[in-house]
């Protein structure tokens, strides 16, 4: 196994760990709490998170698609499909801050109630996550342009698109525990 790809199940690993220890804090004090969400606090945008959540999912199928294209050897699919993804990698972040800013403007905030603090530390951690991922996508990206990634050394592409899998498949579980249930 290519060391990259090895370690990269090592920081998967530990993501979950993370994760799973921050939707657990997030259970016990929704369950614990009277009322969820608090009275007088703003809904959370189901609807447009939900688009969101699709155009995230479009970019894991963009990675796909230019790693399938990688083993093929056609490196100009590879990387148009890299720069589509972090494109709607870029994009899907660009909608989460712009309902973080309307959220703020009505209210919630990491101060206003454990509500709004559970979902921006969720949210935000995710989002982090995120950027990361979208960096390294990109660095790919533009590394694989520049015709690096030769002669079967494809490693850190396919490790970059094992981690974006990941985080591309967390949201969904983030998004119905926060938004939906």
């Amino acid at each position: 196994m290519d060391n990259a790809l090895l370690a990269t199940l090592f920081l998967i690993g530990g993501e979950v760990m993370l994760f799973a220890g921050l939707v657990s804090a997030f259970w016990v004090l929704r369950v614990s709490a009277p009322a969820w969400p608090p009275p007088l606090q703003p809904r959370l945008p189901v609807g447009v998170t939900g688009l969101n959540t699709l155009v995230l999912l479009g970019s894991s199928a963009m990675v796909l698609n230019g790693v399938r294209a990688l083993r093929r050897g056609e490196r100009r699919a590879t990387v148009r499909s890299l720069w589509t993804a972090a494109g709607l990698g870029a994009t899907f972040l660009v909608v989460q801050g712009y309902e973080w800013l309307r959220l703020v403007s009505y209210g919630l905030t990491v101060h206003s109630s454990t509500y709004g603090a559970t979902f921006y530390t969720l949210v935000g951690a995710h989002a982090a996550h995120v950027l990361g991922a979208l960096v390294w996508l990109t660095i790919c990206a533009a590394l694989l342009a520049r015709g690096r990634f030769t002669g079967g050394r494809t490693g850190a592409v396919r490790a970059c698109a094992l981690y974006w899998h990941f985080v591309v498949a967390l949201w969904p579980v983030l998004y119905v525990t926060v938004y939906l249930l």
